[in-house]
């Protein structure tokens, strides 16, 4: 009777049940077993169960936590009616019909085993091509090539030093770094001028986004890079939410300023402005062998399959001959135009654009109340952003109407 109750507290939902089978495996656990009321099979089983009752309940305190602060994450649901204002499908290129269905929808191996295809070297001699560098390596996402590259070209020895509010992908391959690392204040140069005259001797990287993920801001990259050059440091720059927006035929914000030559690496990602998925380094030659014989990210995992390389092709493709880009600059403009509100607008020429209403709850409130008029955004809460910085995130997208945007800030002004 006890195995059978026992077996079944792992599944426990309801809270109270699990807190009366998590204090009765505690006592069974305190209980020392005689060898004949108890087998030495079950009493295995009883710690087994104890413990890994304690360690599911560390999870829902966890939880809880999370819930209490108004944060609690949930997977949204599916609106295909709603008006588009919140996804990264800037130019709307994820909507295009896929390409070369006769291509392998699979990869089977790593690019250094069996999943190296023609089309890959063909992909990144294009991309490095469109954004003129020297050369590319694909990844199968933004978040793989950013901490795969921090954690392959730094050691113990070296310091890092990145702005404050760049993406999870790069915080989280800062941790899995040896190298030390210190953030600098938000796009302020000085600080990070300050920071690097503190490590003379060591090996120094630096790292930005060229326009910010949260905020819809851009770096200053030109004094970053002037700064960078004068104390002998590399400038890494993510440039996700760039490619598609700035630069020609949407090269990036790097390209657009003319300091391709000037930037050690930059990551750019195709799940947004190009509708696709995976990433890509960019870089010398040398980066690229370095980091196809040191990148675990990219060592050790499946390559994309060659069927979504031929859409993401046939993407850079469009880039060159649409005028979606100019349309998203146009639209852009308008909302700027329009746009007048009690909440504070975040200063942006991307096409994000991102608005505070503090506190999770009213920001929930906010999103709810825009969304049940038919334009799909969505809330920015604490802890993805500072706690009283919570957020409507729009995302302006080649293919909103000029209508659309007019009633999407009528309603934005009329929120309290």
């Amino acid at each position: 009777m006890e195995t059978v109750f026992l077996s079944r507290v792992i599944f426990l939902s309801d809270k109270k049940a699990f807190i009366h089978a998590y204090k009765r495996l505690k006592a069974l656990v305190l209980f020392k077993p005689r060898p004949d009321s108890l087998s030495f099979h079950n009493a295995i089983f009883f710690r087994y169960s104890f413990y890994l009752c304690r360690a599911m309940e560390h999870l829902r305190k966890k939880l809880a936590e999370r819930e209490n602060l108004n944060a609690l994450r949930a997977l949204p649901a599916i609106n295909a009616h709603l008006i588009d204002f919140c996804s990264n499908d800037y130019l709307g290129l994820s909507r295009k019909p896929p390409t070369h269905k006769q291509l392998p929808s699979g990869a089977t191996g790593s690019r250094l085993l069996s999943g190296n295809h023609p089309i890959h070297e063909q992909a990144e001699n294009l991309i490095a091509q469109h954004h003129s560098a020297e050369s590319a390596l694909l990844f199968n996402s933004g978040y793989v090539a950013n901490i795969g590259l921090i954690d392959a070209i730094t050691n113990r020895n070296h310091i890092i030093l990145y702005d404050e509010l760049v993406h999870a992908s790069i915080r989280d391959g800062l941790r899995l770094s040896l190298a030390k690392s210190h953030s600098f204040k938000h796009n302020q140069v000085n600080d990070l001028t300050k920071k690097l005259a503190q490590f003379p001797e060591q090996q120094k990287w630096v790292i930005t986004e060229s326009v910010f993920s949260m905020d819809g801001d851009e770096a200053p990259l030109k004094a970053i890079s002037e700064i960078c050059q004068h104390h002998q440091t590399p400038l890494i720059v993510d440039e996700a939410h760039a490619i598609g927006v700035f630069g020609k035929n949407g090269s990036g914000l790097v390209n657009e300023l003319g300091l391709c030559d000037e930037i050690f690496a930059r990551v750019i990602t195709f799940g947004k402005a190009l509708g696709a998925h995976g990433a890509a380094i960019l870089g010398s030659q040398l980066l690229k062998n370095y980091l196809i014989n040191f990148c675990r990210s990219f060592i050790y995992t499946t390559a994309l399959p060659p069927s979504g390389i031929a859409h993401l092709m046939s993407c850079y493709n469009y880039l060159n001959d649409s005028d979606a880009q100019n349309q998203l600059q146009a639209n852009i403009n308008l909302f700027k135009q329009l746009i007048n509100v009690k909440g504070q607008l975040i200063s942006s020429r991307s096409a994000i654009q991102s608005i505070i209403f503090p506190g999770n709850e009213f920001v929930k409130k906010v999103a709810k109340q825009i969304t049940e008029a038919g334009f799909d955004v969505k809330a920015i809460l604490s802890p993805t952003v500072p706690k009283g910085k919570e957020r409507i995130r729009i995302c302006l997208h080649s293919f909103n109407t000029p209508e659309q945007i007019n009633l999407l800030t009528q309603l934005l002004h009329k929120i309290e």
